[in-house]
């Protein structure tokens, strides 16, 4: 598929996953760039899947971002798993899935996480905690009605 001009699922999942941990722990891209020795841009194209992440630049990462390097396969489809292109030989090119953005990927999911573990007292955050899924519930009974 990349040699189409597409990058292949599996390298966007990868780029995807690799963006989620970066923004997590709060670093930029050119900080991750300069701990592996790439650009920002470079680092840029990996979390996009324009590039593809060679095996001793995803070790280097996963040290990097103090993961295991299985995490950035964690939570990968089994469609986005299918595409890999020792499957896809001789196979015809499947129409593509529409795109539906994981919420957890999103920044604001990622600020809201570290806002919530920067509440220091316990107490307070699993009030807080409460009071959010308290919310969501109440959005979920309104839609229902």
């Amino acid at each position: 598929m990349a040699s189409q001009g597409f990058p292949n699922p599996i390298d966007v999942h990868v780029g995807a996953r690799i963006r989620q941990r970066r923004t997590l722990l709060g670093m930029s891209q050119e900080k991750l760039g300069e701990a592996i020795g790439l650009t920002f841009q470079q680092v840029q194209k990996y979390e996009r899947g324009a590039n593809r992440v060679g095996s001793s630049r995803l070790f280097d990462l996963a040290r990097v971002l103090d993961v295991p390097v299985s995490y950035f396969f964690e939570d990968m489809s089994a469609g986005t798993a299918s595409k890999s292109p020792s499957r896809l030989r001789g196979l015809a090119e499947p129409k593509p899935e529409p795109f539906e953005p994981d919420p957890l990927a999103k920044r604001e999911t990622l600020e809201l996480v570290r806002a919530y573990y920067r509440i220091a007292d316990p107490a307070v955050r699993k009030r807080v905690f409460e009071l959010t899924k308290a919310l969501g519930r109440t959005v979920r009974k309104r839609r229902s009605s």
